[in-house]
């Protein structure tokens, strides 16, 4: 979003001055893509507890496959979970 104000002053010697102020407001973005970093969440993938209850799995939406097994114990971040 562009902003312009443009102000006008009477100066000595009949000559008027325009005083010109441009501001330039930009939106928050995710940035451009391929800068090596995620920008939104995984799709086609699904996350649940593991039978042990220990870790969390993540799974293909498409294949039902799954993929990796988070070892820490935490969820993986940005992939939803399954109900």
């Amino acid at each position: 979003m562009i902003i312009l104000m443009i102000y006008s002053n009477e100066c000595s010697h009949n000559s008027m001055a325009v005083f010109i102020r441009i501001e330039v407001i930009f939106m928050a973005t995710n940035g451009i893509s391929g800068d090596n970093r995620r920008h939104g969440a995984i799709k086609k993938r699904s996350q649940t507890k593991h039978s042990s209850g220990n870790h969390w799995v993540k799974r293909d939406a498409e294949s039902g496959q799954f993929m990796n097994v988070k070892a820490d114990g935490g969820k993986f971040k940005g992939v939803r979970k399954e109900k």
